[in-house]
């Protein structure tokens, strides 16, 4: 795949001073069905010590296609839901059972979903997607095996976020990636050099990360130090590492940085004005009037689109990209779809036509109140009908190339996915990896393509 940056709003590299960096899945890659199958297992296995489900969870198997990110929980009725960009429900599932439309309008009637209600769960991150397969699994389970006890659908939802939650805090997932780290880290030199030319043209580079200073230190040992120049570290390459950040808290509250020192990871209080060294905690507001910055002069880079993006553009105005990891898959089945959805376009511009003519005869039809053309319409009738099932085995082919579930990533059918809107919304650039973003000049200016709007096209 070609490295592209795609451009949602214009953005001057030149105007830019400090540039940040989220580590997990942004700077640090993982790879990451290595990783969500390990995380699929604890939480398998905290379910059932920790909240008592029976021993047959442990049986489920890690399928990592099962879901995608982008999805929403129904916690109320165990659904998983793929909306488009006005939060319509445009495909769903109970447990791994496909609900068919009319049971869906039945559900949801013409309901929008409303991410701010409680009984809404939305996997917008990389580590989302195994609390999401896992959650559809135990619902599947419930549903084929009655003589299981298992909670209602909305404690199963909270459960398996709660032992997610657990895994990251304990140490639990963090200690298996450091006794094998080869399996789950990626360790890439051109994002290293891709930094220090950064750096060389006098952008400061900074870190802000949810993870505590120990894990960030063995990654940052292990995938940045090796490809650094000669007796320099990734304390030389970054003006200041905030972990422990507590995103997106760090971007609307008010919290104090903590110093922390390098040797042994303690922390003191910090009240003077921040400078080159690493931190716990802290806030934007304090991070941007510190350094005597504006908003529009930082550049924030990550893959969580509530947790990195959208709150970090509603409330500290700093610029903002994104990591979206499956983006290279999508662009890649894209291009091989192409024909696919040409001949859609074809069959589309032959049936137009004919539906516009069938809608003049059926109007004159009753506006006339005559039976004139009714062959005629019996005729259209039968060609739209046949277009029509020509067109539903193309979009089939075309969906074969996605996730087989679910379809692509930044669509739902011939809309774009609510994720995909969140995406246009929030990130002024997004990318599949950083590599993409720093191999190219420094000085690059990003333009937005002019969008049409619907009555210009």
């Amino acid at each position: 795949m070609d490295k592209r940056v795609y451009v949602n709003r214009t953005l001057n590299l030149k105007r830019i001073r400090y540039i940040g960096l989220d580590m997990d899945h942004t700077l640090i890659r993982y790879y990451t069905r290595e990783f969500e199958k390990l995380s699929h297992s604890v939480m398998k296995e905290k379910l059932v010590r920790n909240k008592l489900y029976p021993q047959e969870v442990l049986d489920l198997p890690f399928e990592y296609d099962l879901t995608i990110r982008g999805l929403v929980i129904d916690r109320k009725r165990g659904n998983v839901l793929k909306l488009n960009r006005q939060g319509a429900i445009r495909a769903s599932y109970h447990g791994l059972n496909a609900i068919d439309y009319k049971t869906q309008q039945k559900v949801y009637q013409s309901t929008y979903i409303d991410l701010g209600d409680p009984d809404y769960l939305a996997v917008d991150t990389s580590f989302s997607i195994s609390l999401a397969t896992l959650f559809a699994q135990i619902v599947e389970l419930k549903r084929h095996k009655a003589d299981i006890k298992l909670p209602d659908p909305a404690t199963i939802a909270d459960d398996v976020l709660d032992v997610l939650d657990e895994g990251h805090r304990d140490g639990s997932l963090k200690e298996i990636v450091k006794s094998d780290i080869k399996r789950f880290i990626i360790k890439d030199p051109e994002v290293v050099s891709g930094l220090e030319k950064f750096k060389q043209h006098g952008k400061k580079i900074f870190i802000l990360t949810n993870s505590d200073f120990h894990y960030t230190k063995m990654l940052l040992d292990y995938a940045i130090n090796p490809f650094l120049k000669k007796n320099s570290t990734w304390q030389d390459l970054f003006e200041i590492v905030i972990t422990s950040a507590q995103k997106p808290r760090f971007f609307h509250d008010d919290l104090k940085f903590l110093k922390v020192n390098f040797s042994d990871g303690t922390m003191t209080n910090f009240a003077d004005p921040l400078k080159p060294g690493i931190y716990q905690g802290g806030s934007a507001k304090n991070f941007t009037k510190d350094l005597g910055l504006q908003g529009d002069e930082i550049l924030y880079i990550g893959d969580h689109i509530y947790g990195d993006i959208l709150r970090l553009k509603k409330d500290s105005g700093w610029r903002t990209a994104m990591v979206i990891e499956e983006l290279q898959g999508e662009v890649e089945a894209n291009k091989k779809a192409q024909p696919i959805v040409d001949e859609i376009e074809q069959l589309m511009h032959r049936k137009e036509p004919l539906e516009d003519e069938l809608t003049e005869l059926m109007t004159a039809k009753f506006e006339k109140e005559t039976d004139a053309g009714c062959k005629r319409i019996e005729v259209l009738q039968e060609k739209i009908t046949e277009i029509d099932s020509d067109i539903s085995q193309l979009i089939k082919k075309q969906q074969a190339m996605y996730n087989e579930l679910w379809g692509q990533l930044m669509r739902a059918g011939n809309e774009e996915s609510y994720f995909a809107h969140q995406v246009d919304r929030f990130a002024c650039v997004y990318m599949a990896k950083l590599n993409d973003f720093f191999s190219l000049s420094p000085r690059t200016y990003f333009r937005a393509p002019r969008r049409p709007l619907a009555h210009e096209i």
